[in-house]
């Protein structure tokens, strides 16, 4: 399949929010714990540049929560649920609007998973298409996760993108394949499909 375009540093015309200034993970978290940053401030960290998050629309919303039901009643033990939720990578911390991670109700009280325990993410796209496949996307193949989703509500499809380059100067899914209303998709942890999801049934 195309590669995906270049991470954030290259690409920063394919934004519609402003970029605020640069920074390491660590200096976020600072600027979290001195309350520089509150839970008010709409952002998160992409590619080392603090990005206002778009506010979520109503169709936006109502696939969250289908996307949450559905997901909840076939993640398996020993993986976690968490909903737009932060992930920390080197040097990115997004909050994709579902991460299957693996740990227990315990993992994660202070930290945020990496990307190794990672099965799966999942952003929901209608407005944020163009950052979630051109920027986001090579953040997450960057990170070697290996699965990553696009809920693409303009075209009414789930974009699947596998197979990650891993670290280098375009990093990138090498594979994607896209699913319509009449699909259904399969969910894959561990290199094992868990469970089928009728791609009706997510779509507004």
């Amino acid at each position: 399949m195309n590669a995906m375009a270049p991470a954030l540093s290259n690409s920063v015309s394919l934004l519609n929010t402003d970029v605020l200034f640069r920074l390491s993970v660590a200096d976020y978290h600072e600027m979290n714990e001195s309350n520089i940053l509150t839970t008010a401030d709409r952002v998160e960290l992409l590619d080392g540049y603090l990005v206002n998050k778009p506010m979520q629309n109503s169709p936006h919303a109502s696939t969250v929560e289908r996307l949450t039901e559905d997901f909840l009643k076939v993640v398996s033990a020993g993986w976690r649920l968490r909903m737009q939720l932060p992930i920390t990578l080197e040097v990115s911390e997004p909050e994709p609007d579902a991460a299957v991670v693996r740990g227990d109700r315990r993992t994660f009280d202070h930290r945020h998973p990496s990307a190794a325990e990672c099965g799966i993410v999942v952003e929901v796209a209608d407005t944020s298409l163009k950052l979630d496949r051109g920027v986001k996307g090579p953040i997450y193949a960057r990170a070697g996760i290996p699965q990553y989703w696009i809920i693409n509500l303009p075209d009414s499809q789930i974009e699947v993108y596998t197979q990650p380059s891993g670290p280098g100067e375009t990093p990138c899914y090498t594979h994607r394949q896209d699913y319509t209303a009449t699909d259904s998709i399969p969910l894959m942890l561990d290199g094992q499909v868990v469970a089928s999801l009728p791609v009706a049934e997510l779509l507004p």
